[in-house]
């Protein structure tokens, strides 16, 4: 039998012999990990600097490279960060049960939102007179668009307004001047009485999506010149911005309607939220469905013409689509730059190891051809609005043209930027699942593939002028690369209209946005990137991957075009 004694001595012998921890004993030290990636001016690229440049709009750089260093500094990055992880909340009802229909937005979203139309980008370029003015904008909307691209959509609606807006003067008059306001006013008042308005757009329901002309919204005009809408929207990004542009069927036919959410007399316009969407990515804004009974309207443009009236800003949306795109494309690009610059792996920097820089050297590649090609864009549509035909006629095809092309390849380059990092870019606080969960957005916003594949077949029949232009582009650079020739030679022959058109036309638009970039690279980037451009996309000697580019590539040519 044991005694007491004994037990009390056999779990003191126990308790002296547990193994104990440590708390004071280092277990690692956190070694081979980059830094953070702030404190930096993202304007610091010479992709981005040359095309600014050659796009006239030099004069920008200054603005350009201070909003460079905002966009890189840790509090932007903060706010990006904070904008989408408190994400929109909608408020149908105060507390009284009264209609609101107010969405409230994180401290964080204000201040980017803040910055974005102070900077200009909003409807700011409108009321620039300089040559250059929708270049300048168009840089800046790419750094941003780095940063956080979520507050960017109501940003890129308001831009987009205007000349839609302009098919009636006496409302452009009106609103116009607030809209190219550098002052962010949020909140719903009286449009008049504000230092600076926002635009959205109504088009899709869920009837028809993309086919518009099944819309079912009805609009009745009234005595007083107004028109009164009933029906219902399915996706109609940023509620709180001040007014909307939206589709309905009039007597005439589908017309196109300018909506307040804010009457002349300080009352709200009937705008019922419905619901907020729960979407993939772009978590920072706030897309909705509204309903309108009896919402007072103002019809814009002719009555039964409102898909004339509203492409134009269709039109100008989707080159934001391919800014958009080019820029989150480059935005994980320097992510993965960083990574391997700073990463070392059997005993070498990654940076250094020749597999790694054929992914990084390919993807640079496919960056600074979405680069120059949406700043190319860019050019066109500026020199457009100050008269210029040609370049009219070549945006009208080579908008659609790189909407579906840049926008199609982001998610590849995203998800093969954030491999690049390894488990490191899983992880949300590396900041790489936001930049994939974006990345497929803006291949599905005004137009889906298909669309714009659709859209280039109409421009080469109905507008044979824009595929002059497009062949005066390309042309511009005949003779300086043989493989850049041939390539043109069989576009040539694949423009040509058949009668199985519709089924080649993903194939044939394909095939043009890489002639037209391999132009733009021949002519304008240095030659280890042309050469490797029609090497591999153009002739194609390269896999189906990213990092399949061949032996003999200039890589250290490539490389030196990484952003820093």
């Amino acid at each position: 039998m044991t005694t007491t004694a004994e037990t009390a001595e056999t779990a003191e012998t126990a308790e002296t012999t547990v193994p104990r921890s440590n708390p004071t004993a280092v277990t690692h030290d956190v070694t081979n990990q980059p830094p953070p990636l702030t404190g930096h001016d993202l304007a610091d690229d010479a992709v981005l600097i040359e095309a600014v440049r050659r796009e006239g709009a030099e004069w920008h750089l200054d603005e350009l490279h201070r909003l460079g260093r905002f966009a890189g500094s840790e509090e932007a990055q903060l706010w990006a960060d904070q904008a989408n992880r408190h994400e929109p909340v909608l408020h149908t009802h105060d507390r009284y049960g009264h209609r609101v229909d107010e969405v409230e937005f994180h401290p964080a979203y204000h201040h980017l939102m803040n910055s974005s139309v102070g900077a200009g980008l909003a409807g700011a370029a409108w009321a620039d007179e300089r040559p250059g003015a929708h270049v300048a904008r168009a840089a800046s909307f790419m750094l941003t668009t780095m940063l956080e691209p979520g507050h960017l959509c109501p940003i890129s609606m308001t831009y987009a307004v205007v000349p839609a807006l302009r098919h009636s003067p006496d409302l452009a008059a009106t609103y116009e001047p607030l809209l190219t306001s550098r002052v962010y006013d949020p909140g719903l008042r009286t449009p008049a009485d504000k230092r600076g308005l926002l635009a959205g757009m109504g088009m899709t329901e869920k009837q028809g999506g993309t086919d518009v002309r099944a819309n079912t919204t009805t609009a009745v005009e009234q005595p007083d010149g107004t028109w009164r809408l009933r029906g219902h929207k399915w996706f109609t990004s940023a509620p709180m911005n001040d007014l909307f542009l939206v589709l309905a069927q009039a007597p005439g036919g589908l017309s196109c309607f300018l909506v307040p959410r804010v009457l002349p007399d300080g009352s709200r316009n009937t705008f019922r939220i419905q619901r907020l969407k729960d979407k993939l990515g772009n978590r920072s804004n706030a897309s909705s469905e509204p309903e309108f009974d009896d919402t007072v309207a103002w019809l814009v443009g002719p009555e039964g013409k409102g898909v004339r009236t509203i492409i134009e800003m269709v039109t100008m949306t989707r080159l934001d689509c391919v800014l958009g795109s080019a820029a989150g494309t480059r935005a994980a690009l320097a992510q993965a730059a960083h990574h391997v610059r700073h990463r070392a792996v059997f005993g070498a920097k990654l940076i250094d190891q020749p597999l790694m820089r054929n992914v990084i050297g390919d993807l640079a590649l496919e960056s600074e051809a979405a680069t120059g090609l949406a700043l190319r864009l860019a050019g066109a549509a500026d020199r457009a609005q100050r008269g210029d035909a040609q370049e009219r006629a070549f945006l009208r095809l080579a908008t659609a043209v790189a909407k579906y092309w840049v926008c199609k390849r982001q998610p590849a380059a995203v998800a093969e930027a954030l491999e690049c990092l390894g488990g490191n870019g899983y992880d949300e606080a590396s900041g790489m699942p936001r930049l994939y969960r974006e990345a497929p957005l803006n291949g599905i916003w005004e137009g889906s593939g298909n669309v714009n594949a659709l859209d280039m077949l109409r421009a080469l029949t109905r507008e044979p002028e824009s595929l002059d232009a497009f062949r005066t582009e390309v042309e511009a650079a005949a003779g300086a690369d043989r493989r850049l020739d041939a390539a043109w030679r069989e576009l040539r022959d694949e423009l040509a209209p058949t009668e199985d058109a519709a089924l080649r036309a993903r194939r044939v638009i394909e095939r043009a946005a890489l002639v037209l970039q391999g132009s733009l690279l021949v002519r304008h980037a240095p030659a280890a990137v042309a050469d490797a451009f029609c090497a591999s996309r153009l002739a194609g000697d390269r896999g189906l991957a990213f990092g399949t580019l061949p032996s003999g590539t200039d890589f250290a040519g490539l490389l030196a075009r990484l952003p820093h």
